[in-house]
């Protein structure tokens, strides 16, 4: 009789431990489930938008910036629940424009007016770490690398001469492609930028890129450099 309720209870103590260690298991690939879902899967996208530039060596102004625009694609990597990693690849208009005026001649007064544009197109790299501290709302920040492809300076001048209480005026125009042995082929800048998805795809986004390297090699690099800002929409596939 001993020996029965001894066999009784080994088996009772054997079913307790299976079905606790059986609970254990499935609470754990509950919780490893539950994290995976936490996670967002990697997503491809599509990007475009407007771009105002223009160079380090001029005072920020609206009368010297020159509008462009970029376009292209990127991959979005998420590294946890807040932080991914987003690398994209886009063309990208830089430049700015420029504006002389007023010159004083012993014959007269003479005022003379030089409109000029430098469109400068990249082939940009930028590598983005995006924070996200709400939901569909991030900040980023990155370096961008890119590579000089063309550009081209367009400019037209007015001179108005005043001789003897006569005023003369007198247009010209220029547009001439860029050497691309006078400018650095390759640009390295940093970033700075936001934004919000309206929806799980479609999104918008704001960033400001400082430049490091200098764009004409003749030019000393703290007068000759690119600053962007950019304004666009993200589609999400």
């Amino acid at each position: 009789m001993n020996k029965l309720f001894l066999g009784l209870a080994i088996v009772a103590g054997s079913l307790a431990f299976a079905q606790e260690t059986q609970t254990t298991q499935t609470t754990t690939i509950t919780t490893v489930t539950t994290v995976n879902k936490d996670k967002d899967p990697v997503r491809f996208g599509i990007k475009g938008g407007a771009n105002s530039a223009y160079f380090s060596s001029q005072k920020l102004s609206i009368n010297n910036q020159q509008l462009g625009f970029h376009a292209g694609a990127f991959v979005n990597i998420p590294l946890s629940k807040e932080i991914s990693l987003q690398p994209e690849v886009m063309f990208n208009q830089l430049g700015a424009k420029s504006v002389l005026s007023d010159v004083t001649t012993p014959d007269g007064v003479t005022r003379t007016q030089r409109d000029y544009r430098t469109t400068l197109n990249y082939i940009s790299v930028p590598l983005m770490v995006q924070f996200k501290p709400a939901d569909n709302f991030y900040v980023e920040a990155g370096p961008e690398f890119s590579y000089f492809v063309s550009g081209k300076n367009k400019g037209e001048t007015t001179v108005t001469t005043t001789t003897d209480n006569m005023t003369t005026t007198q247009r010209s125009s220029v547009s001439e492609t860029i050497n691309k042995d006078n400018i650095n082929r390759f640009n390295f800048g940093l970033g700075l930028g936001l934004g919000y998805y309206f929806t799980h795809n479609l999104g918008i986004n704001a960033r400001y890129v400082n430049s490091l390297t200098k764009i004409d090699k003749s030019v000393p690099a703290a007068l000759n450099n690119n600053r962007v800002f950019q304004l666009g929409l993200n589609y999400k596939f």
